[in-house]
């Protein structure tokens, strides 16, 4: 690592440093009058200018005061002689939104150069990834969802079965108990269909609709099941699913016939 390398990083890790105190002179201290910086919240064209820039500082040294972390876990320098450039990933938020956000980290560029044999910060960008959902992606992902079952289900795969129920489901069968409760009740239903047929066992769901919205999705349309050595048989399926760290994860399961007239 260069000597202006080893510099920029100090600047870095001495300016990280003084955001979490709340010390604007030090803050202010290693960025030039005309800076430019692209901040997570508004305005959209930028602050500009070192006064506009202290004047942001401020609340969020409050929200730093309150809990908060403001911590570098990597960062990256890479310098010539008279312009440099730094990317950084760092945790920036309450022990609340840590432990629901473990992985969250706020992405910061620096855009540097050389004044007066000292190098200052020229421009200035954090985000956060916009994590909106997409319900396109998220109708695909649960669509998915669908297509590992039914080859979990032809390969016998129990364990691979009930991998995307959640502990908490709650299952209406087709027979048996007025309700199944839990990941453990329904691997025993996965079981008892499994061991049923003597080979493997087809399930297609053709007219499979999928709709989702937030962290949930829906799924319903008509089950064909085919055991190795019987006839296909239809029935009405309806499934919820919860958005979790670990993808999506059937929480309840409505399976019926119609009654007949």
């Amino acid at each position: 690592m260069s000597d202006a390398e080893h510099a920029i990083r100090d600047l870095v890790e001495r300016w990280a440093r003084a955001v979490h105190a709340g010390d604007l002179d030090t803050v202010l201290a290693d960025h030039s009058g005309d800076v430019v910086m692209f901040d997570v919240p508004p305005p959209h064209d930028g602050v500009r200018g070192i006064e506009a820039y202290a004047q942001t500082w401020p609340p969020f040294f409050d929200y730093q005061a309150s809990g908060a972390c403001f911590e570098i876990v990597e960062l990256e320098v890479t310098a010539g002689d008279d312009v440099a450039f730094a990317h950084a990933l760092l945790r920036c938020n309450t022990p609340e939104g840590l432990a629901a956000h473990p992985t969250q980290r706020l992405r910061l560029t620096l855009g540097l150069r050389r004044e007066g044999g000292r190098w200052v910060v020229a421009h200035e960008h954090h985000s956060f990834p916009d994590e909106t959902p997409i319900p396109e992606q998220d109708e695909e992902a649960v669509r998915a969802v669908h297509r590992r079952w039914a080859a979990d289900t032809a390969a016998g795969d129990l364990e691979a079965l009930v991998a995307p129920i959640a502990d908490d489901v709650v299952s209406y069968e087709h027979a048996g108990k007025m309700a199944y409760v839990g990941k453990d009740e329904v691997r025993e239903v996965c079981r008892a269909g499994l061991e049923s047929s003597p080979g493997p066992v087809d399930w297609t769901i053709p007219d499979l609709r999928v709709v989702a919205s937030g962290d949930l999705a829906v799924s319903w349309g008509i089950d064909e099941i085919t055991p190795a050595d019987g006839e296909s048989v239809r029935s009405r399926g309806t499934r919820v699913f919860r958005r979790t760290e670990d993808g999506w994860r059937m929480v309840h399961q409505h399976l019926s016939f119609p009654a007949e007239a």
